[in-house]
């Protein structure tokens, strides 16, 4: 995960110097972008405590790991905007933890031109905050037999 954020960084700073290239200034919605820096590094190191011990408990699961991240790219607004979505299913649609986290990172980069679903935001702490916990709490769980498997 520690390369990971080095690589958004990076890639954050080569946003930084193409919104000085472009004279895009971002507002005061800028000041959020570490919130949702951390609730997209929760729900990363969440998903990825929950991975980590079902591929040792489990062999096979690492066949899987693909399928799930590529399932997981189309059903988060990566490719297209949450308000597409229809209202009366938003709420189901923000069960996705990385739903408000992107929802978020657009708002606060893009000076509010995308619309902000308050109930997503908290929606999404509260999974992220969920998957933080039962992942430590699995990880911490399945952690004593690792030796045994491997």
């Amino acid at each position: 995960m520690i390369t990971s954020l080095v690589d958004f960084l990076i890639t954050l700073g080569l946003l930084a110097a193409m919104m000085i290239w472009y004279q895009f200034v971002p507002d005061w919605r800028m000041v959020t972008l570490p919130l949702f820096m951390v609730l997209a590094f929760g729900a990363a190191f969440g998903a990825g405590l929950w991975l980590c011990a079902l591929n040792v408990e489990y062999r096979d699961f690492r066949y899987i790991v693909p399928f799930i991240v590529q399932f997981g790219l189309y059903v988060s607004p990566v490719g297209f905007s949450s308000s597409i979505v229809p209202d009366k299913w938003r709420l189901l649609y923000s069960l996705n933890p990385m739903v408000g986290v992107i929802d978020g990172f657009r708002w606060a980069l893009l000076r509010g031109q995308s619309a902000l679903d308050l109930r997503g935001v908290l929606l999404s702490c509260g999974l992220v905050a969920l998957l933080v916990a039962t992942g430590i709490w699995y990880f911490r769980r399945t952690e004593r037999t690792f030796a045994d498997v491997i």
